[in-house]
């Protein structure tokens, strides 16, 4: 079988999705491609987010950060950016997602805007609510370990 000219080949672009969560959260690929495709299900129909096309073509989350490359139509960017901003938790588990860009490869997706990886996570014992905690740091933020879940707390919340 041949393949078909260039023409006639379907466009594709690429949106790089940061995401975020508790630390101890555990996603994996195939269930992030789930709940996105109910997502777009849910926003846009079953039609209409057939035509998106979304397919979640890297993915990795790690003590709470990480990233996607989730691959659409070229003419269906603005969609599939809802769809993404739909979607907030997995299984009962909190996520902030951001779409960081939108690239017309891979390879340059992953370049411009997942080049840098994030700075990686570090445990410290910190003073809150009147005792020792554990607590994951990024960038500034604690995620104090609270009885069996975590609280989100800034360097001002321990002076």
């Amino acid at each position: 079988m041949k393949h078909l000219p260039k023409h006639l080949r379907p466009r594709w672009r690429y949106l790089a999705v940061g995401i975020e969560s508790w630390p101890d959260t555990a996603v994996g690929r195939s269930e992030f491609q789930r709940h996105l495709w109910y997502a777009a299900q849910n926003l846009f129909g079953d039609a209409a987010s057939a035509d998106l096309d979304l397919t979640v073509i890297g993915f990795e989350l790690d003590d709470g950060c990480g990233y996607a490359i989730v691959r659409t139509r070229r003419d269906e960017v603005d969609r599939a950016r809802a769809a993404v901003a739909c979607l907030d938790g997995i299984d009962g588990q909190e996520l902030g997602l951001r779409v960081r860009g939108v690239s017309g490869t891979v390879r340059a997706c992953e370049e411009k805007y997942l080049g840098a990886d994030p700075e990686a996570p570090d445990q410290r014992t910190v003073t809150f609510e009147g005792g020792e905690r554990t607590a994951v740091v990024r960038d500034g933020r604690y995620d104090v370990t609270v009885d069996s879940a975590f609280a989100g707390a800034t360097e001002l919340d321990f002076e």
